[in-house]
């Protein structure tokens, strides 16, 4: 193969995908205005079960709650984030939620919702360990959210034996 060809080949591949994943970003946005939108909300939930595993609570109805007022606080969190910040999460929970993007990036073959805990650690530590820095990042913004949305609510201290800030 020739040298022009293959770069031909290069550039027609990057605009497909540019292409094929502005579409999905537009089908499925991660974030709608300042907060997670559907597809972002599948991802984080998903994330949460993984990163706070051991954490939340053990009965089902009780875990559901947690994680529904964790993604509560997540969205207050993003939505006092800068435009350009929500725009780079939204890319990636819109890339993170579509099928070729949660396989090519985080390597799991499973949709967010259906997953089992472990599938979904095991893709996270893949991020994390990857010599790519940009699936690192993916991890980093992925765990760093999770954390300290979970995490700024006073009730999930208990867990933790930490009993809040001193007063001063």
């Amino acid at each position: 193969m020739q040298r022009r060809t293959l770069l031909r080949l290069g550039i027609g591949a990057a605009v497909t995908l540019a292409v094929a994943g502005g579409g999905i970003a537009l089908v499925r946005p991660g974030l709608r205005g300042a907060q997670l939108g559907e597809a972002g909300r599948e991802v984080m939930r998903a994330v949460a079960r993984a990163v706070l595993d051991g954490v939340l609570p053990g009965e089902a109805q009780a875990r559901d709650r947690a994680l529904d007022a964790h993604l509560g606080r997540l969205d207050a969190a993003i939505a006092a984030f800068p435009p350009a910040t929500r725009a780079e999460l939204s890319q990636l929970l819109a890339l993170l939620a579509s099928a070729p993007g949660r396989l090519a990036l985080a390597g799991l073959g499973t949709a967010w919702p259906q997953a089992e805990v472990e599938a979904i650690q095991q893709a996270l530590q893949g991020l994390r360990v990857s010599r790519l820095s940009l699936r690192q990042q993916a991890y980093h913004a992925l765990r760093d959210l999770t954390n300290a949305a979970y995490f700024s609510d006073p009730a999930a201290w208990a867990h933790l034996r930490y009993p809040g800030p001193p007063d001063l």
